[in-house]
């Protein structure tokens, strides 16, 4: 992100305009306050939250105020970024030429402990994205909102909403009680990959646990860093776990996970793995080319070298033109103007990244939607 406010109209140093017709992965429309949610709740939990005074569910990544949270020409007058359809289709939608992008609401469901108003809450987000976003616009498409702490709840959320094939993809959070390869998260695989639904893994936590291995951070700075390291380690914990050899036709797509430290990653996680590979036999090759098969990572924010030789050098190092998947995570602030996607590309490795891989990886996107 620029330190310094944006020109109007200007692309940050290092950028290049986007050509129309791209997909992209990664918006956020955002729940106005828990009022909006309402109607969308049983009789129960509408109750439950008036009588109980359940405040805000906005914790998961972005706090409201902070300048990453928003662009400030992406930010209204009044009230959350990201509220307003209309701010949406003028900047996101039309701002970009986009043809489809992805809805991944990180409303915070996952906060809470209770299993029963997680499962009610995740229930009326996905209802409420419906409704008030997919009825009324037809470019959009978005994640199904589950709630992880009961995998059983998870899984009946997924069997709901995948008979809307406007639904994509199934959202988790990268950070959530345990480690995203064990088996208690197996149920939420096996109904994905049924339907033919990406897991997304997007940047964000439920918050039970230190956000670093070594405990709580003072700053937000510390945290947002910290989501790298949990990425390397949610990715390391999917192959190791075997999740990719019980479903072998799971996609996953991670979310906000930058992508630099992918090739070191996976050469040291190989190097391992060789002198290991007795202890988990069911990994049966280099995890290098499971991560090929596999999984697939969004393209903001970019966390690369400003200088295109050096970038256009480290996406040889990761030995695929097909792991990278447009996105611009509107409304977040990670690039000026409409520099989206970074200096250096070749016009192959652009459509590439903003149309071939993302019908690639979400099989629904190829579908006409009635």
């Amino acid at each position: 992100m620029n330190a310094h406010p944006p020109m109007p109209g200007s692309g940050q140093a290092g950028g290049s305009r986007v050509p129309a017709g791209g997909i992209d992965c990664d918006i956020h429309p955002a729940v106005p306050s828990i009022k909006a949610l309402l109607p969308y709740l049983s009789d129960h939990w509408r109750d439950m939250v008036e009588q109980r005074g359940v405040h805000e569910l906005d914790s998961v990544a972005y706090p409201n105020n902070a300048p990453l949270t928003a662009r400030p020409d992406w930010r209204p007058a009044s009230g959350k970024a990201g509220t307003s359809l209309e701010m949406l289709r003028t900047q996101a939608l039309d701002g970009f030429g986009t043809s489809l992008a992805i809805c991944n609401c990180l409303y915070g469901v996952q906060l809470f402990f209770s299993e029963d108003m997680a499962a009610g809450f995740a229930r009326a987000v996905n209802d409420w994205m419906a409704r008030e976003w997919l009825d009324r616009e037809p470019r959009l498409r978005a994640s199904i909102v589950i709630s992880p702490q009961s995998p059983e709840a998870a899984v009946e959320e997924i069997e709901r909403c995948a008979a809307d094939r406007r639904f994509v993809q199934v959202l988790m959070l990268a950070m959530d009680e345990m480690p995203l390869g064990r088996r208690r998260y197996w149920p939420i695989y096996e109904a994905a990959e049924r339907h033919g639904l990406p897991v997304g893994i997007h940047a964000g936590g439920a918050y039970k646990h230190p956000v670093t291995p070594v405990g709580w951070p003072n700053y937000y700075t510390e945290d947002y860093a910290a989501q790298a390291l949990a990425f390397q380690q949610t990715l390391t914990s999917l192959i190791c776990e075997g999740v990719f050899a019980k479903f072998p036709a799971l996609k996953v797509v991670m979310i906000e996970s930058g992508f630099t430290w992918l090739p070191a990653h996976l050469w040291r996680l190989g190097k391992y793995w060789k002198g290991l590979r007795m202890e988990i036999p069911w990994v049966d090759r280099p995890p290098v080319e499971i991560v090929r098969e596999h999984v697939r990572f969004t393209l903001q924010p970019v966390d690369g070298p400003p200088h295109p030789e050096q970038l256009e050098r480290l996406i040889d190092h990761m030995r695929s033109d097909e792991l990278l998947l447009f996105s611009t995570d509107y409304p977040h602030w990670q690039f000026d103007g409409d520099a989206a996607l970074p200096e250096g590309l070749s016009p192959d490795l652009v459509r590439k990244i903003m149309v071939d891989n993302p019908r690639a990886t979400y099989a629904r996107l190829t579908e006409t939607v009635q």
